[in-house]
């Protein structure tokens, strides 16, 4: 029996689907060894350029407040895109960001829906948009945007395949979030933890050289800061290191 011939619609629909299969277990990986939020949402929009096949340029575009600003993009002129937007507050990037609905739409309905964006972004070449909604936090949110220079950049496939991108996408980010705040305060508490013990180190030699209980101590470790406008913290370990070399 000879070979049953492969429909090339499934065998494209296969390919992409591989493509976006290739580019999540990519994104797998930067989010265990990447830590810096910013590199990951960068890594984001270069690989999924790659793997949508109309998208020649992508940027990530995050409300906070109200107010939206591109934290991530793979070339200046993504971010002329995204600037014509928010100049006219209005467009694809907005509207996915706001609706939290995919929006795929040509040259020719972008001058329906967002006249004011049409006007901005004339001679910025871009035939077609597709913007996908990525939700990190109630507070943060916004969308991820592929823009085409092919007047049928993107189908409906493509857009499918970019929001099943996107929310693994929003999963691993919001993860990776959470780590950095996290590590954040762990920071905090360790500095925290490092001050109060200088500062209690200081405080006992105050002390033991004044004969003073631990308020007092306290007190005047806290007036002399004051008066050499030190943080306590500072002339803590200033103190505690004069002490040191004058006992050596």
């Amino acid at each position: 029996m000879g070979e049953v011939p492969v429909d090339p619609t499934v065998a494209g629909l296969v390919s992409r689907l591989d493509d976006v299969t290739s580019a999540l277990d990519e994104l797998s990986k930067v989010l265990d060894e990447e830590e810096d939020l910013a590199a990951i949402m960068d890594r984001v929009c270069r690989q999924v350029v790659a793997a949508i096949p109309g998208a020649d340029m992508a940027s990530v575009t995050v409300l906070h407040a109200g107010e939206p600003r591109t934290v991530a993009l793979t070339g200046e002129r993504a971010a002329e895109v995204d600037r014509a937007q928010y100049g006219a507050g209005e467009g694809p990037c907005l509207e996915a960001a706001r609706t939290r609905v995919v929006q795929r739409v040509a040259v020719a309905e972008v001058h329906e829906r967002w006249p004011a964006f049409a006007v901005a972004a004339d001679g910025l070449g871009v035939a077609s948009y597709l913007s996908a909604p990525l939700v990190l936090e109630d507070e943060y949110h916004g969308s991820l945007n592929l823009y085409s220079e092919r007047t049928h950049g993107f189908r409906e496939l493509d857009a499918a395949l970019l929001e099943l991108y996107t929310t693994a996408a929003e999963a691993g980010l919001r993860n990776a979030r959470r780590y950095v705040r996290a590590r954040r305060q762990a920071d905090q508490l360790q500095s925290a933890l490092t001050s109060r013990a200088v500062i209690d180190q200081a405080k006992g030699i105050v002390m033991a050289v004044h004969q003073v209980d631990a308020e007092e101590a306290f007190n005047l470790l806290v007036d002399r800061s004051q008066r050499e406008n030190l943080k306590l913290r500072d002339l803590a370990e200033r103190f505690v290191d004069d002490v040191s070399q004058a006992d050596g």
